[in-house]
């Protein structure tokens, strides 16, 4: 006889598990509290679909924090796995520039979306939309739609605290929480991080980026773009450093950051470039030998004194090591994503919840981090096909 399996949650986790679970063992149904399921993914998608990174496997692996707990599962069901496990779909990828994944040219977010589904409907995974989960019943059994509903396997993917207008808002976490299930407060991930600029510079650079830069925190560098904004700075090279940022503001109320301008460049070849340029003003040394922009420019004119700024040797030092004091975050509400959620100590290695036998929690309800680029979504996909293949093997 088959096995139930309560699927709670319609985003990727949930598809991937209900896709490598074997039809011939399991009776799978996903419960979806929307009228549709992926709107997350739908929204994600709008801002340019990255579905993985193509990035080697054991490099992959080290985006993500805290070190080591979804290598596993990563290597279960690695980038190429799931370009190959779409490819068969219906749904060919492409690399781009970035050496980030997207569909091939022309398909659309909701084109990946209703083949992932139509897949589903095919292995006969059932979908029930407006079924919400609010609770268990005395006998551990979920309540969904204020009925216990009772399954051989519950996964819960109920997502992050991120993106609420997708449904995806975090909260469930009380209801664990009073389960005695170990978790830990929402925090926002791969957002904006608050500076407080001089307002003469902001007037004049809102909205500029910062290209070709590195930028470090700790021990931990990352190279790509910044944008200026308002509040402060946000784009790539910023959100990859949001768990070294976060551990800062959480120790020191504030967290220092260095960017390096011209990261191609040794702090001794900028220095000559410096030293042997043919210019006399020290801002057409800028522009023309080191092929600065304007806001890089006006950030060390702005924050640097003029003895300093005129100094060869403390202007290539700045150029290699330019200091920001970040003050906070941005709100969850304008996250990309969130750290937080179930503590990873409350779950075995294949995410079984440790006092709640047959029970797992699988994808961004898990509290670990990682950079945008298409790895939230491949730890989402991973940790759904690591989960059904060790239902597979047990059943």
């Amino acid at each position: 006889m088959k096995k139930s399996v309560a699927i709670i949650g319609g985003g990727p986790s949930a598809f991937l598990l209900g896709a490598f679970l074997e039809a011939s063992k399991f009776d799978v149904t996903i419960y979806e509290k929307n009228k549709t399921s992926g709107r997350k993914f739908l929204v994600a998608g709008k801002g340019g679909f990255n579905l993985t990174h193509s990035e080697p496997i054991e490099h992959l692996i080290k985006r993500y924090t805290p070190t080591g707990f979804l290598e596993e599962a990563l290597l279960n069901f690695t980038n190429t796995d799931f370009r190959d496990w779409l490819e068969k779909i219906g749904i060919p990828t492409y690399i781009g520039s970035s050496k980030r994944v997207y569909p091939k040219e022309g398909i659309k977010p909701i084109e990946v979306l209703t083949a992932i589904l139509t897949h589903l409907k095919e292995k006969g995974v059932a979908i029930k939309y407006e079924h919400t989960f609010s609770d268990w019943d005395a006998n551990n059994n979920p309540i969904i739609n204020n009925k216990a509903i009772k399954a051989d396997y519950t996964v819960f993917c109920l997502g992050g605290g991120s993106w609420k207008i997708t449904g995806s808002d975090g909260s469930w976490l009380n209801t664990f929480a009073e389960k005695d299930i170990n978790t830990k407060p929402f925090q926002a991930s791969n957002c904006g991080y608050q500076i407080n600029w001089k307002s003469d510079f902001i007037q004049k650079n809102e909205g500029t980026p910062l290209k070709n830069i590195a930028i470090s925190c700790g021990d931990a560098i990352q190279k790509g773009e910044a944008v200026i904004t308002k509040f402060g700075l946000e784009g790539n090279a910023i959100y990859a450093l949001s768990p070294q940022i976060r551990t800062a503001l959480d120790t020191h109320a504030t967290a220092r950051v260095f960017i390096d301008f011209k990261p191609s460049l040794t702090l001794e070849k900028v220095l000559s470039k410096i030293k042997i340029a043919t210019q006399k003003n020290t801002t057409a040394i800028l522009k023309k030998e080191l092929k600065l922009g304007s806001a890089q420019i006006d950030l060390l004119k702005t924050y640097l004194t003029k003895e300093a700024y005129l100094n060869i040797e403390s202007l290539a030092s700045n150029i290699k090591k330019f200091p920001l004091e970040i003050t906070n975050t941005a709100t969850i509400e304008e996250a990309i994503s969130t750290v937080g959620g179930i503590d990873l100590g409350a779950v075995s290695k294949n995410f079984e919840l440790k006092n709640m036998p047959t029970q797992y929690c699988i994808g961004e309800m898990l509290d670990w981090d990682t950079p945008t680029g298409g790895y939230l979504l491949q730890a989402c996909a991973s940790t759904g096909v690591s989960l059904a293949k060790h239902l597979n093997e047990i059943n």
